[in-house]
């Protein structure tokens, strides 16, 4: 962890992804701020600390693969990606706009983007077979996959996940966005998904359980995901939908539905007071 960003840095990372994001949500008028919010500290611990990728060259072929499963999550992937230097930060106000390759859902034209989603389950499946392909062809690339908690609802993410054990995939980490909210309401109240842990353990997986918007946590389990053997690692990251914006949080309304100027306002006062910004 020597080469990471300071705590304060990556406090400071944070805060200006959400800043960023919701600005763009309300720039385009519709979006998903409630389950991007949630997922800032996830991604940072990614693209700052342990992702190989070079923003210059998206293609270069040594790279760890990042697939969005949950792609209506992607205001927070755009953003992370152009404040790493993969296309200009200025593009981000583009999103959802007629003629924009920022779509309402992750877009493999984006650079850096590696996958096309948005029709929720898939995800875990390409994620499977890019490390099936890493490991034949001997390559240590490894692969990521974030997964929303009322994406689990799919059979197919269970599939993939037996599917990724018996093949001994140790070269891909799943995450999973643990907000407990979902598009219609609390997960608990649509699909009760406990015991989740237990149910990713029993599908042969090793399962690290953390406090997702603590950015050493993430990075923590992401070197531990790395360091297990023989199979692959789950990291079941516990956050909060809407993170950050009171009005916003734990609210299943904020699902697909962008602030309006007046929200955004206050929205962005909250967020800059919680960061001691005048």
């Amino acid at each position: 962890m020597k080469n990471s960003p300071s705590a304060e840095e990556l406090k400071k990372l944070s805060w200006q992804t959400r800043r960023d994001i919701l600005i763009m949500l309300e720039k385009a008028g519709s979006g998903h701020p409630g389950g991007s919010l949630s997922a800032v500290e996830i991604l940072i611990g990614l693209y700052y600390y342990k992702l190989r990728h070079d923003p210059k060259n998206p293609g270069w072929p040594a790279r760890d693969r990042f697939v969005l499963s949950k792609g209506h999550g992607c205001p927070v992937l755009y953003t992370v990606l152009a404040h790493r230097g993969f296309f200009p930060k200025e593009e981000l106000m583009t999103f959802r706009k007629l003629g924009s390759r920022l779509q309402g859902h992750a877009f493999r034209g984006v650079p850096g983007v590696e996958v096309s989603s948005g029709s929720l389950g898939q995800g875990l499946s390409i994620a499977n077979g890019m490390a099936v392909v890493a490991k034949n062809d001997k390559r240590d690339t490894r692969v990521y996959c974030l997964m929303g908690d009322g994406e689990m609802d799919e059979g197919q993410i269970w599939e993939a996940a037996m599917a990724a054990s018996f093949y001994k995939l140790d070269n891909l980490c799943g995450i999973v966005d643990r907000n407990q909210v979902q598009q219609n309401g609390p997960t608990k109240l649509i699909k009760d998904l406990e015991p989740v842990a237990d149910k990713w353990k029993a599908c042969g997986w090793h399962v690290i359980d953390i406090n997702g918007h603590d950015t050493r946590q993430v990075i923590k389990a992401y070197d531990e995901a790395e360091s297990t053997k023989g199979r692959p690692t789950l990291v079941l990251a516990n956050t909060i939908k809407g993170k950050g914006v009171s009005f916003m949080e734990g609210n299943h309304q904020w699902h697909g539905k962008a602030p309006n100027k007046v929200e955004l306002e206050a929205a962005l006062k909250e967020l800059d007071a919680a960061q001691g910004v005048r």
